[in-house]
């Protein structure tokens, strides 16, 4: 019996973390694209650690965020001594004893059918109960265009990779090919839909200029004197658009501020219509997450990588430098080269959005979302 044949409702679980605002994002593209496959479907999305722990989970996500700000060739080192192994046992017995009994009880309470994982925690805790006894069909959604060792779980059912060289990495960790499949990085599906650039403008109160869309606010990236002379000096020709995440205070401090008050520019807290704003932009400039750069290449709109955090936000760098999507700034003169084409040589910027539209990704979300559908299917067959 197929699973739209059946009386009873789907249940997937969609688990999480808040580390970073990607992984959860592409639970939440995954949880909408399957809702729109099919109406008998229920998803939950849940981020693991702040589900368990209310209380103690935010201050540990903030300790990795000043971390990852103040130390990031640390956080490098760490993520390149581990990058071919697995979790140690020391740190999954960690997760075990803090989450296990809790994550064995929410999903006893939940009963789903299938469990999604878009961060490797989760994954970690969740193969570690199937170890022990579970029986729940577990398919991990690798978020970067990397493969850390912490993602390779012995008890994973299926990886869904964003490409190629994502599936040669974790084949070389003895992850079998029958357990892989490249489907791209789920995106929500509003990303693949068009809208008015007249009515996205009346909507979000824009003007019609050459606009820079500036993203990375909730791990500081907008607080430096660079950005504000930029903004000082271009602003008369070029409209702002800086999007600062939840992060209140830099919000604040940047609203006190004379030269972000100029008429051309913009400050937007979390905003769900990120996608509408890339379309009305012409350059994003944003830390080379793998969520946002697929958002970015979804919307063809070029993109300036800013301090990449060492790992992961490299590899991804890497991937959309070499395909032509976007370049890292390597000093301002990078910056300085876009600002004087918005301003005086539009025309250049228009033909190299069109050439980014041309290459388009390989995969789009329904890959994603109906290859789960499909491994449910057959899980429960």
């Amino acid at each position: 019996m197929s699973l739209q044949d059946s009386n009873e409702p789907t249940r997937i679980l969609i688990l999480s973390e808040a580390f970073g605002a990607g992984h959860t994002q592409a639970a939440h593209a995954i949880s909408s694209g399957l809702q729109q496959l099919c109406s008998r479907v229920q998803t939950q999305v849940l981020e693991l650690g702040l589900h368990l722990h209310p209380t103690l989970a935010p201050f540990i996500i903030e300790a990795y965020k000043k971390t990852i700000t103040a130390q990031p060739h640390l956080y490098g080192k760490l993520y390149r001594f581990h990058y071919k192994k697995s979790l140690n046992p020391f740190s999954q017995l960690a997760l075990h004893r803090i989450c296990y009994a809790q994550t064995a009880a929410t999903i006893s309470q939940l009963r789903p059918h299938a469990i999604v994982c878009t961060h490797p925690f989760p994954s970690i805790v969740v193969s570690r109960l199937k170890k022990h006894g579970l029986d729940i069909p577990l398919f991990t959604v690798i978020t970067d265009y990397d493969a850390h060792g912490a993602w390779i779980g012995s008890q994973v059912n299926q990886y869904l990779v964003s490409t190629k060289d994502v599936k040669f990495r974790l084949l070389q960790r003895g992850v079998s090919p029958q357990k892989i499949k490249i489907t791209g990085i789920p995106l929500h599906p509003s990303f693949r839909q068009t809208h008015d650039k007249f009515e996205i403008r009346q909507q979000f109160q824009l003007r019609d200029l050459p606009t820079i869309l500036i993203m990375g606010g909730g791990w500081g990236l907008h607080g430096s004197e660079r950005f504000r002379d930029y903004v000082a000096a271009w602003s008369d020709r070029i409209q702002f658009l800086f999007c600062m995440g939840n992060n209140k205070k830099g919000y604040a401090e940047m609203a006190d501020d004379a030269v972000y008050r100029h008429p051309n520019v913009r400050l937007l807290g979390f905003c769900q219509e990120i996608g509408k704003l890339m379309e009305v932009s012409d350059l994003l400039i944003t830390k080379p997450g793998g969520m946002t750069c697929s958002e970015g290449a979804a919307k063809a709109i070029p993109m300036l990588f800013d301090s990449p955090i060492p790992g992961q936000e490299e590899e991804n760098l890497q991937y959309f430098t070499a395909h032509g999507f976007g370049e890292p700034i390597l000093s301002p003169a990078t910056i300085e080269n876009w600002l004087y084409m918005l301003a005086f040589r539009y025309e250049e910027v228009r033909i190299r959005r069109e050439s980014i539209s041309k290459k388009s990704m390989p995969f789009t979300t329904a890959d994603c979302v109906t290859t789960i559908w499909s491994l449910c299917e057959k899980s429960r067959t």
